[in-house]
């Protein structure tokens, strides 16, 4: 889905699955929500994400997960959040109605939060399929992608 952008990004990244169906939705859901570019995007399957797995002691073959970064520019800090907790910070990054639907979600207690990611994440290849790239429908989208 993404580019290999050179340039190492700052800020909120959010490293997902680059091969599953609904993951590359869900990216471009938040593409669309946050209007001001404020989070930027990694396949976990990337260099770049592998890079910062290992660095951090994360399994390196997960890809059932997501891993959101609040600081791209401070890995030393290892504050990523993993799954719906990383779902709950990027909304609330985007701002706007995603920052209330994130506010809805976390409200929710994360063991039903995750074991719901769980079992969706257990059937998401057969009810989504994998993901065949295709161009992004708005040119700018690309710079937001590295890896």
């Amino acid at each position: 889905m993404g580019t290999n952008n050179s340039t190492t990004p700052t800020g909120a990244v959010l490293l997902y699955d680059g091969t599953c169906g609904l993951c590359n939705r869900s990216v471009r859901f938040l593409l669309r929500m946050d209007r001001h570019g404020r989070i930027k995007y990694a396949a976990l399957q990337s260099e770049t994400a592998q890079e910062y797995l290992n660095s951090q002691g994360l399994p390196m073959d997960d890809f059932d997960s997501l891993v959101f970064v609040p600081d791209w520019s401070q890995p030393e800090r290892g504050d990523y959040l993993l799954r719906t907790s990383g779902v709950v910070a990027a909304l609330k990054v985007c701002g706007g109605f995603p920052k209330a639907m994130g506010a809805v979600l976390g409200a929710i207690p994360t063991s039903w939060r995750d074991a719901g990611y769980k079992l969706i994440a257990r059937w998401r290849y057969r009810i989504w399929g994998k993901w065949k790239a295709c161009p992004m429908p708005k040119r700018e989208w690309t710079k937001r992608f590295f890896g």
